[in-house]
This record gives structure tokens, C-alpha cells and sequence, in this order.
């Protein structure tokens, strides 16, 4: 059964920090602050567009458990109401690492809250320092370990190319997720938006973003380690407004559209140089019509890769029964049958992360 996810946006509020790459308003496309009432007519009127899915109502956009114990109570009561009736299954929240106590995990779960977002974004502490996160990494295990026990499902979220990251950085992130245990992550490639400390770095020449190829090269490796570890990975890519998606809010980063699927397409790439011979007249890959997009690439890359490098015919042929699996056939004959999930441990010996 599909899970349909109402989202309320609490942009900054109760947020004891201001991050240096942070602009709830502009990310969320929210200005105005929420209140129970308004909460209660996002609810309602989503409901009147599901039929016979799993409702999840998502407190984002700020730190959740630093806002007023009232105003989260009035929310958290709100959310609940609609569990009780049945009408909701789940009741999400996100917060900071360092805004995680007993006494608060105590009130999320008298209101019925199921799912804890960390906003993490990096366990390297010259990143967190120089990102004024203002707390170190410790308090993330710390955290995580509290959420764990208490009976939540933690999910982690980690950002790309923060200051003072670096590859190697976004990997040991990934592994220190990877020892803590999150059902899921998310994973957001840093972009520099208007009206940020990131920004006055950026224009004065003391930042430089990350470019798409450097994140997609990165990511790849990072959904290859979740995967192979049984984390999942439910978002790539910021979910941000129509003016961040248009560019009118991004100053510069890896700003687009379809992230994961880059990241996706990369890796089919990759593990096909692998397998494939140095000469060949045409390459066909067999699989269902899901798969196609990433198989192909963005923008036909996959196909213009081949058709360049090897100077051979690209094909797809569509097969709907090898959902979760893809075939190889070179100059008609067959070459390998092999599932996803067992290309990702394929492809984590190939990006030496074993």
C-alpha cells in the first residue's frame, strides 16, 4: 500500500541556531508562521484528495522539539486527533540532534509520534564548526542511541559539500550513519541560497560549492554503501520550492531537478564498463519499464556515453518481469542476468567502499 505524506512546515521556528548554508523561508517557500488552526486545514483538506493509502502527517522546516512546548503540544494534539480517528498511521517530525532529551521524547510519544528525523548533514567536526552547527558530533550518537531506545524509527539526514567537506568526509559520514542505524536517510547536496552566511562566503571567494559531477560522483558511492548496509535512502536531492526547482533562489551548487536519477544512471554506467568487452557493434539491456529512465540516463547519457566511447548501437528492450533486475546482451548474445541489489555490492568492491 502507498504511503501518502501530509507536510506541515514549521519554518525555523524554535531553531536555537542560524546554520551557515540555512534559509527555512526560502527553502520551504514558507513566510508565515503555523499555527494549529492552519495545521488543521492542511490536514483537512488533504484528506479529501486520499482513498486507501497510509496518511502520514510530517512536521518539517524546523527544529521541531526546540519550538514552545505549548505551540508543539497544540500541534502534536492536533496530529494525534487525526491518528486516533484512524485516519492517520503515522506522525513524523524533524529536529536537531542537540534539541533530543528524555523529557522530550516523553511528550513525542504521549502525542502519538511514530518517526524522528536528525537533521545530522555531517559527522566530521571541522564541517560542523566551520557550518556553525553549533554542537559536535557526539551529541549524535548520543541522540540517535535515545530515539532508538525509546521505541522511534531515526532517520538521518546528511548534506554534500558543506565548508570543509570533501569526499572522503561525506564517506566517513555515511559510514558513522551506517554504525548508528537509521531505518532511512536523506541525502542533500549543499546549494548556496539567498540571504545565507553561505552566501557572503561564497561571493567573497572563501566557498566554493560543490559542481553536479562531484555530487553525482559522491552520492553514487553513498546510496551504493546505504543499500549494501539496508539503510534506506527515501529522498536525493533537496524538496524544495518552485523558485529553488526555477533557480530563482540558488546562487550557485548542484541545483537539479532529477538528482537521484543522475546518481542512478551513473552507476548503471559504471558497472556496465565493468562487465562489457573493449569492442563491440551493440549493447542491449533488457529489464521492465520502470528502470528505463536510469538505464538510459538523463538526457540519453548512457546511451550517448556508449555510442561515443565504443562507438556501438545502444538498445533497450522492455521486459515488465525483470522488475528488480537487468539483462546484458552484446552483439546478441547474453552476457549477464543480474538484480539490482546484487549490482550495489558489485559496484561497492568497484568504488572500493568494502
Amino acid at each position: 500500500m502507498n504511503k501518502k505524506i501530509i507536510p506541515i512546515f514549521v519554518p525555523h521556528q524554535g531553531c536555537p541556531h542560524d546554520c551557515i548554508f540555512c534559509n527555512q523561508t526560502r527553502i520551504t517557500g514558507l513566510s508565515t508562521d503555523m499555527t494549529g488552526q492552519k495545521a488543521r486545514i492542511i490536514v483537512e483538506e488533504a484528506l479529501k484528495t486520499i482513498d486507501d493509502v497510509m496518511v502520514e502527517i510530517a512536521f518539517f522546516g524546523g527544529s521541531f522539539t526546540a519550538i514552545d512546548p505549548v505551540f508543539q503540544e497544540d500541534l502534536l494534539s492536533l496530529a494525534k486527533e487525526y491518528k486516533d480517528r484512524g485516519l492517520v498511521r503515522d506522525i513524523r517530525l524533524s529536529t536537531r540532534p542537540d534539541c533530543i532529551d528524555a523529557e522530550k521524547l516523553d511528550r513525542l510519544k504521549k502525542y502519538g509520534v511514530t518517526i524522528i528525523e536528525l537533521g545530522v548533514q555531517s559527522m566530521d567536526e571541522e564541517v560542523l564548526e566551520k557550518s556553525i552547527r553549533g554542537h559536535k558530533k557526539d551529541v549524535v550518537y548520543e541522540s540517535s542511541k535515545l530515539i532508538k531506545d525509546y521505541g522511534f524509527t531515526l532517520g538521518l539526514q546528511m548534506m554534500l559539500g558543506l565548508p570543509g567537506d570533501s569526499k572522503e568526509k561525506c564517506i566517513y559520514t555515511a559510514k558513522e550513519f551506517i554504525k548508528i542505524g537509521p531505518s532511512f536517510v536523506r541525502i542533500y547536496p549543499t546549494l548556496v541560497i539567498r540571504e545565507t552566511g553561505l552566501e557572503i562566503e561564497y561571493k567573497a571567494g572563501t566557498y566554493k560549492p560543490f559542481s553536479i559531477k562531484e555530487a553525482i560522483d559522491i552520492t553514487k558511492k553513498l546510496m551504493v554503501l546505504y543499500w549494501i548496509n539496508n539503510v534506506g535512502v527515501i529522498r536525493v536531492g533537496l524538496q524544495a520550492t518552485e523558485d529553488i526547482q526555477n533557480g530563482v533562489d540558488v546562487i550557485a551548487g548542484p541545483n537539479h531537478p532529477a538528482f537521484r536519477e543522475l546518481a542512478k544512471a551513473e552507476m548503471i554506467k559504471d558497472y556496465l564498463i565493468s562487465i562489457i568487452p573493449e569492442e563491440f557493434r551493440t549493447i542491449c539491456i533488457e529489464t521492465a519499464n520502470i528502470n528505463i529512465s536510469f538505464v538510459v540516463g538523463n538526457k540519453r547519457s548512457n546511451r550517448i556515453f556508449i555510442n561515443e566511447k565504443y562507438k556501438a548501437r545502444f538498445k533497450v528492450l522492455v521486459n515488465n518481469s525483470l522488475k528488480d533486475s537487468f539483462k546484458v546482451i552484446i552483439d546478441d548474445k547474453e552476457i549477464k542476468h543480474i538484480k539490482f541489489e546484487q549490482m550495489y555490492f558489485e559496484l561497492a568492491k568497484i568504488y572500493d567502499l568494502l
